[in-house]
């Protein structure tokens, strides 16, 4: 599951037990990825906060299959296949059915983001590979970039949230070795209008 101790849900006690009350899944399961904090369990409830509200929360402007599509490609250009893997499962969901999912899973998984994007949402993919892999470059003509193709300055800080909330978690994962062994793939946290609500689904 990973290179350092876990503490599963039949094991846990106490403060650890309650929090995976919350984030739990179908059949008592814990994601991986939250299970990983169970030697410090004040560290899944802050992860838990951050997430919740900069992915799954009723207050972003954003479409929420963009957000997600967002953490993939952030994902793989960290070359982190837990998140690629559990996140792509999620952006699958919220594709309209109408609309075929490889060329989008295509050009995020072979940092190709022209070959499905434009506009506004091209920008964004641009500014997220920037923040990812040359953040000290950024100035703030580049945030104006964003500006001029269509996005505020709500959805320009939600942009930088998601990706610099998957950037944190990317390094987390792969620097402790975690993997999907036992994982239900694809689930999220419910209810957008719930910032409390944080059982997986």
């Amino acid at each position: 599951m990973s290179w350092i101790k876990t503490i599963n849900y039949e094991d846990a006690r106490g403060t650890l037990k309650k929090l995976y009350e919350r984030v739990k899944g179908p059949n008592n399961n814990i994601d991986n990825v939250l299970m990983i904090h169970s030697l410090r369990p004040h560290t899944l409830k802050g992860h838990m906060v951050l997430y919740k509200n900069v992915l799954h929360n009723a207050n972003n402007q954003l479409p929420k299959w963009y957000l997600e599509a967002l953490g993939v490609y952030t994902s793989q250009l960290n070359k982190c296949d837990y998140c690629v893997t559990h996140h792509k499962e999620g952006l699958k969901k919220l594709i309209d059915s109408n609309l075929p999912f490889p060329p989008l899973e295509k050009a995020l998984l072979t940092d190709q983001p022209a070959t499905y994007f434009e506009g506004k949402w091209l920008q964004g993919m641009h500014y997220a590979k920037r923040l990812t892999q040359d953040h000290a470059s950024l100035q703030e003509s580049d945030i104006e970039k964003l500006r001029k193709s269509g996005f505020t300055d709500g959805e320009i800080l939600e942009v930088n949230q998601v990706v610099s909330y998957f950037n944190y978690v990317n390094r987390m994962v792969v620097g402790l070795g975690v993997n999907t062994r036992g994982d239900i793939l694809g689930l999220s946290p419910g209810d957008n209008d719930d910032p409390d609500n944080w059982s997986h689904k």
